[in-house]
């Protein structure tokens, strides 16, 4: 039976190397239920690197893809995740998946903020006018700066960025996020992993911002 393409997205993740994008591609697949665990890359258990090089070295080397089906008010949607490398040397794989996608999400490290290989995909982005939407990583580490990298992608990468979301707190402190959209505040659930979320407060000092 053919499917409506209109309910078909092709979405690629990119990076610089080591901002997270195969580990956040492992949440997702355990969020829509496609596996039943979290993959992790530093012991070689990651769904995405299937190579035998890539778990040996904990790096994205080919472009993988892999299918998630999810559910959006009252439709499903069949996605196409593509989870490309972030290593300078495999740019070429990048640039190779670019021509098929419908949206790119870019992560960045709140800690690191823009780095090259993020600059250089970027570019390449901007060849094939693919859309793009920022995520910004770790936010749980030591140094991370949210605004700070917004002002990055701003100044360095020529866009425009508006934020959907805000974090509430950061490093240790940092326990969800307020949600502009719909201008309400956001908590994982630690005991299942973050499957699910419950409705919390905006804090008031952030309602003031």
């Amino acid at each position: 039976m053919a499917r409506d393409l209109k309910y078909t997205r092709n979405i690629g993740i990119a990076a610089h190397i080591d901002a997270g994008k195969t580990t956040t591609t492992e949440r997702i697949l355990y969020y829509a239920g496609v596996s039943h665990k979290i993959g992790e890359v530093h012991d070689g258990a990651a769904t995405m690197d299937w190579m035998e090089q890539e778990q040996e070295r904990g790096i994205t080397i080919t472009s993988a893809a892999t299918t998630v089906g999810w559910e959006y008010r009252g439709s499903k949607y069949h996605i196409n995740i593509i989870d490309t490398p972030g290593h300078v040397d495999f740019t070429v794989e990048v640039n190779r998946s670019l021509r098929v996608l419908d949206g790119l999400v870019f992560l960045f490290s709140a800690v690191d903020g823009v780095e090259p290989q993020s600059e250089t995909n970027w570019r390449l982005a901007n060849n094939y006018k693919v859309a793009r939407l920022g995520f910004v990583n770790k936010m749980d580490r030591s140094g991370a700066d949210f605004l700070g990298v917004c002002r990055q992608v701003k100044e360095m990468l020529g866009s425009n960025a508006v934020a959907l979301q805000l974090p509430i707190g950061s490093e240790d402190n940092f326990r969800g996020v307020v949600d502009l959209v719909n201008f309400r505040g956001i908590e994982w659930n630690e005991s299942d992993k973050g499957m699910t979320f419950r409705e919390v407060p905006i804090p008031d000092d952030m309602i003031e911002e």
